[in-house]
């Protein structure tokens, strides 16, 4: 059978959360006190979504995206997608199980709206990295951060968009920090850079573009 992505099940969540932990701790990514998160699965697939590979209908990987903000969508603000806990069986890398799940995750951000998605790298997975710059990732160096003290995570940014929703200039990986911080509807549309006809309602915002459609939020 060929190799195929779909949303977790589940009857997975165990095997995912034992593959996980295996992968990231094994090969020193992470510490015992990560390994919570690391075998949350449930948890990451109610507020996010996990996916995971199969080949020959054996499951070979996961990964998390979160789309729409939530727990596990560290430092987003909303038109942000995050990629979080990319594992791969290490006696299945080469048949492009990883490609497959990051490809998922674009496709998933791109199909709800995002206008970017980020991630977080150890300065030591150097497959992975080679991975995120095949898939059109530019590493970012403003969204470096330090979440414990001893670890060190680079940044790494795919544009969904040329222009910025707010400001109508070209978006750029390093982002706009004034635009991404602003709670207000977007008032460009980022595929075309035509203005949008906003309105405001009790409950959140619409935004038109003549050519591209509507938003909401």
């Amino acid at each position: 059978m060929p190799l195929t992505v779909r949303r977790i099940r589940p009857e997975e969540y165990d095997e995912v959360a034992e593959l996980t932990a295996r992968v990231y701790l094994d090969e020193g990514y992470g510490s015992a006190d990560y390994e919570p998160a690391l075998r949350s699965v449930a948890g990451r697939d109610a507020s996010a979504e996990v996916l995971v590979a199969l080949l020959d209908d054996k499951l070979v990987g996961a990964v998390t995206v979160a789309t729409r903000g939530g727990e596990w969508a560290e430092h987003a603000v909303p038109g942000e997608a995050i990629i979080r806990m990319l594992a791969v069986d290490p006696r299945q890398r080469g048949s492009g199980a990883g490609s497959a799940l990051v490809q998922a995750c674009i496709d998933r951000a791109r199909a709800d709206g995002c206008r970017l998605v980020r991630l977080s790298t150890e300065p030591a997975m150097a497959v992975a990295h080679r991975l995120y710059d095949r898939a059109g990732f530019v590493r970012t160096p403003s969204y470096d951060w330090i979440p414990h003290p001893g670890v060190q995570l680079l940044g790494y940014v795919l544009t969904l968009l040329p222009w910025c929703d707010q400001c109508g200039e070209a978006l750029t990986p390093e982002g706009h920090e004034a635009c991404r911080r602003a709670l207000d509807p977007p008032r460009f549309c980022g595929h075309c850079r035509r203005r949008m006809v906003v309105q405001v309602t009790p409950t959140g915002w619409t935004a038109k573009c003549v050519e591209h459609g509507l938003r909401s939020c």
